[in-house]
């Protein structure tokens, strides 16, 4: 049996907290593949219309995904939906003795919880139709414990899990897969950032570009590669 990669021109891709660094890095990929992106962000609207306009003047779409309500608002905004990254996230660093409940919620809320039911809301779509392709963006976090990172980190597993068990119960019309990123960033770097950069086997940072990448070989790949984690990391999981 042969296969043919499928080509992610023409088709409606929602990318979430595509505003900035690594979900802008995901939206210009996309488009540059003829891609028609729907732009994702929360508060930054300044920044989402501009790459929104980057992408040759794709439509953009406001929500705050820590509401379920709004969540299923924007699907209903964007209509057709072939491909959801799911990117948006927060990031927070607490010693695990002083997190409350409000800091754990807040990471959870959109790492986790925003997650499950944006995967939801594409896959009612695309169950209905020919089925299609989503992409969790997880992280490092999710494959090593980072002990100031706890709540984080859980919260990143869980997109893990969550991206396997999904893949279980909505094959074969929809491939559900995870990128994990490792060290990404984006303008100055600190001493912690360096010290990552130096523990890293490929002996640099990585790229948003080089997470556009792996997003693109899942959304475009066959569906019989699903539930699978695809770390962009520069071999770092692996010390």
């Amino acid at each position: 049996m042969s296969y043919t990669r499928e080509s992610v021109a023409g088709k409606v891709i929602l990318v979430t907290g595509a505003a900035k660094r690594i979900g802008r890095s995901i939206a210009l990929r996309l488009a540059a593949e003829g891609a028609r992106v729907a732009i994702h962000y929360n508060g930054s609207e300044r920044e989402a219309r501009a790459t929104a306009e980057a992408c040759g003047g794709a439509p953009v779409f406001q929500a705050n995904l820590e509401s379920v309500r709004e969540i299923r608002g924007l699907f209903e905004r964007v209509g057709r939906i072939d491909g959801l990254v799911n990117n948006a996230a927060r990031f927070t660093r607490f010693d695990p003795l002083d997190i409350e409940e409000a800091d754990w919620d807040f990471i959870h809320s959109v790492n986790l919880k925003s997650v499950f039911f944006c995967c939801q809301a594409a896959a009612r779509i695309m169950l209905a139709g020919e089925g299609g392709h989503i992409v969790n963006i997880s992280s490092l976090g999710a494959l090593k414990p980072w002990a100031d990172h706890a709540h984080y980190c859980a919260s990143k597993a869980g997109v893990v899990m969550l991206t396997r068990a999904l893949a279980k119960a909505w094959a074969p019309k929809i491939s559900v897969n995870s990128v994990a990123p490792g060290v990404i960033p984006f303008g100055e770097t600190d001493e912690r950032i360096e010290r990552f950069i130096a523990a890293t086997p490929a002996r640099r940072a990585g790229t948003g570009d080089e997470i556009a990448e792996a997003v693109l070989f899942f959304l475009s790949g066959t569906r019989f590669i699903t539930g699978q984690v695809v770390a962009v990391d520069g071999g770092l999981s692996q010390r």
